[in-house]
């Protein structure tokens, strides 16, 4: 794999980038306060806007790293505001897979935004990056997180059973994948 980091991608309606300092009050108020879209996630609503402010400090921090790929979702329509955020969440050189996580703030659910946002992010990690395998997972009670893999051509996989832990607990998970070679 080319690792050469979080670079700024373009769709229609979407310019995915870099974190900024100044993004934290957008994340603490669009997505991250939210208890309903982190229903499902792995970390915590956050309770004040400084927990934003340290996980975007955080972000800034990691972009040094060229293995380090965590884009701001912004609507083009909305300014320079982000509306959620897509990320690698873990790489396996062995086999050149990646894992992909993503959010974005319930007022902007069911719009096909996550889904546009995650086939650039696929685009640029086969043609860009190299890699061979992407995949991702959901917890099994939110179904509506595999439909936007299934939208962007990710093939079900299979359930793994009280194989994960998130906000509601230990939970089953179904996972997603597409091939390079699956194109």
């Amino acid at each position: 794999m080319y690792h050469c980091g979080t670079q700024r991608l373009e769709t229609e309606r979407l310019i995915l980038r870099r974190f900024v300092s100044k993004d934290a009050d957008a994340m603490y108020k669009n997505w991250a306060s939210d208890p309903e879209v982190s229903k499902y996630l792995t970390w915590p609503p956050h309770s004040t806007v400084k927990d934003s402010k340290n996980a975007v400090k955080f972000f800034i921090k990691r972009y040094s790293d060229k293995k380090y790929y965590h884009w701001a979702i912004v609507l083009k329509e909305n300014g320079d505001e982000p509306i959620g955020g897509i990320d690698v969440v873990l790489i396996n050189e062995d086999v050149s897979m990646v894992h992909i996580g993503y959010c974005i703030g319930k007022n902007w659910w069911h719009k096909g935004i996550t889904s546009e946002a995650l086939k650039a992010v696929i685009d640029y990690l086969f043609d860009v990056v190299g890699v061979n395998r992407i995949e991702s997972r959901h917890d099994t009670r939110n179904p509506n997180s595999g439909k936007v893999m299934m939208k962007c051509g990710m093939k079900y996989e299979g359930t793994l059973r009280s194989a994960d832990k998130n906000n509601q607990g230990i939970c089953d998970v179904s996972y997603y994948a597409l091939l390079k070679s699956e194109r």
